[in-house]
């Protein structure tokens, strides 16, 4: 693949935020690898632990809503 600088963003940068994948994409893969809610749950614990920022970002990339987003740090702190 080749990487072209464009506004400051490479074609990689902009493919990855254009191609989302959905929180049930992401509970699927999680699910195929063997973890069950609690260590989904637990997954959520350690991101906001050691990335807040990141896990917020995270979550907003989902798309999910304002208060699903806070629910979800709520129950992660």
């Amino acid at each position: 693949m080749r990487v072209t600088k464009r506004n400051n963003k490479t074609e990689i940068e902009n493919k990855r935020m254009n191609n989302k994948v959905s929180v049930g994409d992401w509970v699927a893969m999680f699910e195929e690898i063997g973890l069950n809610q609690r260590q989904r749950d637990k997954w959520h614990k350690v991101f906001e632990a050691r990335h807040p920022a990141g896990h917020q970002s995270f979550l907003e990339w989902l798309g999910l809503k304002p208060e699903d987003i806070d629910r979800i740090r709520a129950k992660s702190s």
